[in-house]
C-alpha cells in the first residue's frame, strides 16, 4: 500500500472517530430561541414597574402538567425536546436519554435527575399580574410550550433558583444572556410587571449581551 494510500484512510478512520464523538455529545437544552438583545431592551422598557404583592398564592392554582401531544404531557414533552437519544414507553415517561443542563452545565442520564424549569417561576407570574389571571390563564402560562419558558435543567439547581427572580440569581455565565433575553419575553408577552431591583439586574445582564 503507497504512503498516500494510507495516509488517506488514516485521514478518513479520524474524520469517522471525530463525527462519531460530536454525535454522541449532548445538545443543550432547546429553548424556544428567544427575542434579540435589542428587542429584550425594548421589551424591558415597555414593562410596568411595580411592586410585588405574594398574598394569595398557591402553586395549585397553576395547573401542571397537561397533555400536550399523544400521550406526552407537559414534563414528557420537554424531557424529549432537550434530551439527546431519547426513547420513552407507551405513556410517554422518558427511560433512556442524555441531558446536558443550561444552568449549570452538567450532563444527566436519568430523566428523575431533571426537573422542569419554569423560567419566570409561578410564584414570579403570580406576584407579577397572574393573581388576576382566570384559572385557564394560568394553566396556559404553566404550560407553555411555545414561548421560551419551560427546559430541563438539573432538579438541585432548579430548586436552589426557587422563585427568585433575575436580582435574585442567574445561570452560569455563558447561559444569562439567553435567559434574561427569555425572561423579558415571557414577561413582555403576557404583560407582567417587573420590579425595581429585576429591573435592573435584566438591564444590566442585557447590556452585555
Amino acid at each position: 500500500m503507497s504512503l498516500r494510500r494510507l495516509s488517506t484512510l488514516v485521514g478518513a478512520a479520524l474524520l469517522a472517530a471525530s463525527a462519531l464523538t460530536v454525535a454522541a455529545t449532548p445538545a443543550d437544552a432547546a429553548l424556544p430561541t428567544p427575542v434579540t438583545a435589542a428587542t429584550a431592551r425594548s421589551y424591558l422598557a415597555d414593562l410596568k414597574v411595580a411592586t410585588e404583592n405574594r398574598t394569595g398564592y398557591e402553586r395549585s392554582l397553576f395547573h401542571t402538567w397537561i397533555t400536550i401531544s399523544g400521550t406526552c404531557d407537559t414534563r414528557e414533552y420537554i424531557l424529549k425536546r432537550d434530551g439527546t437519544n431519547v426513547t420513552t414507553d407507551a405513556s410517554c415517561k422518558a427511560t433512556a436519554g442524555t441531558w446536558k443542563s443550561v444552568y449549570d452545565g452538567a450532563t444527566w442520564t436519568a430523566a428523575s435527575d431533571l426537573d422542569i424549569d419554569h423560567l419566570v417561576p409561578l410564584a414570579e407570574a403570580w406576584d407579577s399580574g397572574a393573581s388576576a389571571w382566570t384559572a385557564a390563564q394560568r394553566e396556559a402560562f404553566a404550560n407553555d410550550v411555545t414561548r421560551p419558558q419551560l427546559l430541563a435543567v438539573t432538579d438541585n439547581v432548579n430548586q436552589s433558583k426557587g422563585d427568585d427572580d433575575p436580582a435574585q440569581w442567574l445561570p452560569m455565565a455563558s447561559y444569562q444572556c439567553t435567559y434574561v433575553r427569555a425572561w423579558v419575553q415571557v414577561k413582555h408577552y403576557y404583560k407582567l410587571s417587573v420590579d425595581t431591583a429585576e429591573k435592573a439586574a435584566l438591564t444590566k445582564v442585557l447590556g452585555g449581551c
